[in-house]
């Protein structure tokens, strides 16, 4: 028998529960992949999971899914970068030595070296080859960012020309987003704190609302999407004042309207627009596996630029 390090969650709580151990190496089946892990995510679905703090209207339902009372699933994480070390004999997508990203779902599994996955899409995962152009860690953050915000844009129907106002456009989903739109050719304005203010017009931001300093929108201005990119569970009077200032047949969207869909051609679109180099994701820490805990405490804190990754192994 083959073991593998993993970190896992055997209860609900901060991010001390999380513990580093071995577990036992899986092996694909014949219609699936064996990724050999090299940097997972360490994502805001991860705290939501972990430490089951959400809103009491969707702890019933999460549960259900999740585990009752733990994680069914006890290896926690939700995007990965990695190569393909094996393949099952249906396998017709993928070859061994393949660099690949992407989700594995409600299966999740991403905080261990390998991890199996079918090559097709389904609520268990979808998977794309990485973007040539940037690191493993930058790919984690490629793939959660980025489907988030393309899956939002694209609902949205966002033209050249017309304006969106981004909430929360310093993380993950939010940094992607700024540059999505504006390759579209729309007129973006982003709201964040002071510290981030540079970072997003160096990625495009034409106006930019700093939220510690302004708490309504001015009168008369207006914007056809206002995407909400931190998620419906943070409120503040600056958020309803933007959900408002929509113009005739505007859109307010969020990122958590509705479940993620793991979709591996938006990933390869993704995947284009990077090589492309017409988006490129943002990184802000990065740790080893082993200190998993410190990176939960770090991105619960809300202050993150783009993504926080783990280096699971070396490549």
């Amino acid at each position: 028998m083959e073991y593998m390090k993993a970190v896992i969650c055997t209860k609900y709580g901060a991010p001390d529960v999380l513990r580093l151990t071995k577990v036992l190496k899986p092996k694909p089946k014949k219609d699936e992949v064996c990724i050999k892990i090299y940097t997972t995510g360490v994502t805001a679905s991860d705290m939501f999971i972990r430490s089951s703090q959400v809103p009491l209207w969707m702890m019933i339902p999460m549960r259900l899914k999740i585990g009752i009372l733990k994680p069914r699933k006890e290896i926690l994480g939700s995007v990965f970068s990695g190569v393909i070390e094996s393949v099952g004999d249906e396998i017709k997508r993928f070859k061994v030595g393949d660099e690949v990203y992407g989700m594995p779902g409600y299966t999740f599994g991403t905080y261990a070296e390998y991890l199996c996955l079918k090559e097709t899409d389904s609520s268990k995962g979808c998977i794309a080859l990485k973007p040539k152009n940037i690191t493993h860690e930058e790919a984690t953050a490629a793939a959660y960012g980025g489907l988030l915000a393309l899956q939002q844009v694209e609902k949205s129907n966002l033209q050249k020309g017309q304006e969106i106002l981004i909430y929360g456009a310093s993380g993950t989903s939010g940094t992607l987003a700024i540059q999505i739109a504006k390759h579209i050719g729309a007129k973006v304005t982003t709201v964040c704190g002071n510290t981030n203010v540079e970072m997003v017009k160096k990625l495009g931001a034409d106006e930019t609302i700093d939220y510690t300093k302004q708490h309504t929108i001015p009168k008369g201005v207006t914007y056809d999407l206002v995407l909400d990119s931190v998620g419906k569970f943070k409120k503040s009077k600056l958020k309803s004042a933007c959900k408002k200032a929509l113009k005739r047949n505007g859109q307010y969207l969020s990122i958590d309207d509705e479940a993620l869909q793991l979709d591996s051609k938006r990933l390869e679109r993704i995947t284009s627009l990077i090589e492309a180099n017409y988006i490129k994701p943002v990184m802000d820490k990065i740790y080893p596996l082993e200190e998993i805990v410190g990176a939960h405490h770090y991105v619960e804190t809300g202050h993150k630029k783009g993504g926080v990754a783990a280096i699971v192994a070396n490549t």
